[in-house]
């Protein structure tokens, strides 16, 4: 199963030129060092490279109201000018400073460690049949507050299944600071093959309650073939 997150809204805290762009050094407040390289993934997907002592890792960019973010399951990092806040996805957060002198560790972490939240949920369909091996599933987060506007889309989530079956879990980061106070986010879904629509969500599946996030579970219903 391949999982992508797609940039909607792209702000460029990193000029992500060539994949030989120089590294950039960082000092953690923790007394350990990352080195981080602008370097677009293999789809052509804005994203960076973080080289650690014994390894790299490789973050897609993911949208943000401020700043860069980048993501790949619970490891996070997020750049606002040269500060960078980076979640190991093992509970431990690092607030680091571009070059080699550290942050003093007695500040407090940034509000931006608690700025970002998590979307989750699952997507199934109760037709007995069974999903085609390349089949995609669209996950969609949207804030629908504005009668009659469109919804604006605040992350989306595409994934192949594989041969996958439902139900289908999905997680979708959202920055905080993209929902305002009237906001009302929710979460569609679609499974395509091909570029045929198999299956869609009709129901509202609300996102939010007293501003935090709670499990979506999606029922999707099965799209009628045409006859001619």
């Amino acid at each position: 199963m391949k999982i992508y997150l797609l940039p909607l809204l792209f702000l460029p805290h990193l000029a992500l030129a060539a994949p030989s762009a120089e590294r950039q050094p960082y000092t953690c407040d923790n007394g350990s060092h990352i080195e981080l390289s602008p370097t677009p993934l293999a789809d052509g997907r804005p994203g960076a490279m973080l080289h650690f002592a014994d390894g790299t890792v490789s973050l897609p960019q993911v949208p943000a109201a401020s700043g860069a973010l980048y993501r790949a399951d619970e490891i996070r990092l997020h750049l606002k000018g040269d500060e960078a806040l980076f979640e190991d996805g093992k509970g431990n957060t690092r607030r680091c400073a571009l070059g080699n002198i550290a942050p003093a560790s007695s500040q407090a972490v940034p509000a931006a460690a608690s700025s970002f939240i998590d979307i989750s949920g699952s997507v199934s369909y109760l037709t007995r049949i069974a999903l085609p091996p390349d089949a995609l599933l669209i996950v969609r987060v949207q804030d629908t507050a504005r009668a009659g506007a469109p919804a604006r889309t605040l992350a989306e989530q595409r994934i192949e299944l594989a041969g996958q079956q439902v139900p289908i879990h999905f997680k979708a980061t959202v920055d905080r600071d993209l929902i305002g106070k009237k906001a009302r986010v929710t979460v569609s879904a679609r499974i395509e093959r091909q570029g045929k629509l198999l299956f869609i969500s009709e129901k509202t599946n609300p996102a939010l309650k007293n501003g935090q996030p709670i499990p979506v579970e999606i029922v999707l219903k099965q799209v009628a073939r045409k006859t001619r």
